[in-house]
């Protein structure tokens, strides 16, 4: 098939880059003359495991194409996918002027006659769009005299691509679902996926709006597990029970299960918090308010804040010249993603309180430095950044992190205090080795001090 793809994001690159290594013809649209340049050079913007190695082959094979111009990308596609961005506005609904305006370009050009292609042709949303977009892309084609289900078939096709594993996830995606209610676009559609489920994972067709709201639903739902244990590692602390023992616990019943239980300093990224906005937005627009929803953002906020707060009182409300080293600094491992990552809400409050940051991250070191400028520190290794610093926080679980030489972070901080955001060392070992180490959930102290510690935090300050 002849694929048009507009935008080169992340979801754009992986799509575009994904269906030339299953075949077919891409050509990815966009309007950064700079960025197509780059891709078309053969260089990546973005970092994502593999992504580099199918890249590089379907150039090679001339299956992949960039270019700016809208008309020459479309001329010959028979599905043109919006891969387009959809950031939160002020109130937290999705902003939808790229999509909007990509689809009244598109259905100029389809109602100008000018296109050599396809008569028919399929319009597909990869965007995370709200209930009813589709409606709306729909009604900009009706305006310009296309009819829906005969000249053009506007079809909604959510992605489920995980950062750091996004490549695998399009190539054996676990179910592909399409919205569609005219029939012979349902059908090319599942004809162009059939080969990615080989393996057995569905091909789910249902209607348009089933399909954007699915999109929102999971990824709600799994930022609401994410809050869910964090309030529960809260709980922990104030108990003196260990949420890594909890999860293990709970983990077992089938009917929970293991994943998106690790208690932590929130998500970040972007598209869990924007979706739970947007979702919780919509439904007030409706005029139903979305509780549980609100509670996920909320708890999510002040988790991302917390090893901030928790480094402040270590040291008595004043961070003033303190040195505070930070390791990792993208919302999660396998990327250079810095959108909404927690080490970054960390770092604008360590700075706020008039701390010293000094940060490394395998990946992300470019990203952070377009946030953060020259306002803080950064290493060329991971211990480069422990040289006198009074505090090490951890924020993101590369795997470099889990296995350093604790010898020789101990021995490089000024202070051997750990903040660990990400529950990566045994507590008791920590403590041997002579740091005061604090997680999330988990007691660092010995088990004969429990209910003693627990108690005299209760006595002092009317909580843990």
């Amino acid at each position: 098939m002849e694929i048009a793809v507009i935008g080169t994001g992340y979801v754009g690159l992986v799509s575009g880059t994904c269906f030339a290594e299953m075949g077919h013809d891409v050509t990815c649209v966009d309007i950064d003359e700079e960025k197509v340049e780059q891709l078309s050079g053969g260089e990546l913007p973005i970092y994502e495991p593999d992504l580099e190695k199918y890249f590089d082959r379907v150039r090679e094979e001339n299956r992949l194409h960039f270019t700016t111009d809208l008309a020459e990308g479309i001329e010959d596609a028979k599905a043109i996918f919006f891969a387009l961005p959809t950031p939160p506005g002020e109130d937290g609904s999705a902003d939808l002027t790229y999509v909007k305006q990509a689809a009244g370009d598109v259905a100029d050009l389809f109602a100008s006659g000018t296109l050599q292609g396809p008569k028919q042709r399929i319009v597909v949303n990869k965007s995370t769009v709200p209930v009813g977009t589709g409606d709306e892309v729909e009604e900009v084609f009706a305006e310009r005299g296309l009819e829906h289900g005969t000249d053009v078939a506007v079809v909604s096709n959510p992605e489920f691509l995980r950062e750091g594993s996004a490549v695998e996830d399009f190539m054996k995606p676990d179910r592909v679902v399409i919205g569609t209610e005219v029939e012979w676009a349902a059908e090319e559609m599942e004809r162009l996926y059939e080969p990615f489920v080989r393996q057995g994972n569905p091909i789910l067709t249902v209607d348009r709006r089933s399909a954007e709201m699915i999109k929102y639903a999971a990824n709600s739902l799994l930022a609401t597990r994410i809050s869910f244990m964090n309030e529960i590692a809260n709980v922990c602390d104030w108990v003196g029970a260990n949420v890594d023992k909890v999860r293990l616990g709970i983990s077992k019943d089938h009917r929970i299960g293991p994943h998106f239980l690790y208690a932590g300093i929130g998500f970040g990224g972007s598209c869990f918090p924007k979706d739970v906005q947007a979702l919780a937005r919509k439904g007030r627009e409706v005029g139903y308010e979305p509780e549980i929803l609100n509670s996920v953002v909320d708890v999510n906020d002040r988790q991302r804040r917390r090893l901030a707060l928790d480094a402040k009182e270590r040291f008595d409300g004043d961070l003033s010249g303190k040195k505070i080293a930070v390791w990792g600094l993208s919302f999660k491992p396998g990327t250079d993603d810095t959108r909404e990552a927690p080490s970054h809400v960390i770092i604008n409050e360590l700075l706020e309180d008039g701390a010293e940051v000094a940060g490394y991250d395998p990946e992300a070191m470019g990203t952070t430095r377009e946030t953060f400028g020259d306002q803080i520190e950064y290493g060329e290794g991971m211990y480069e950044v422990l040289g006198g610093a009074d505090a090490l926080i951890i924020c993101t679980e590369w795997h470099e992190f889990r296995r350093p030489d604790l010898g020789k972070v101990r021995d490089l901080l000024a202070k051997p205090i750990v903040f660990d955001g990400r529950n990566l060392y045994d507590p008791a070992r920590m403590v041997e080795m002579g740091f005061e180490y604090q997680s999330i959930g988990r007691p660092s102290y010995a088990p004969e001090t429990q209910e003693e510690a627990i108690e005299e935090a209760i006595v002092e300050n009317g909580q843990p």
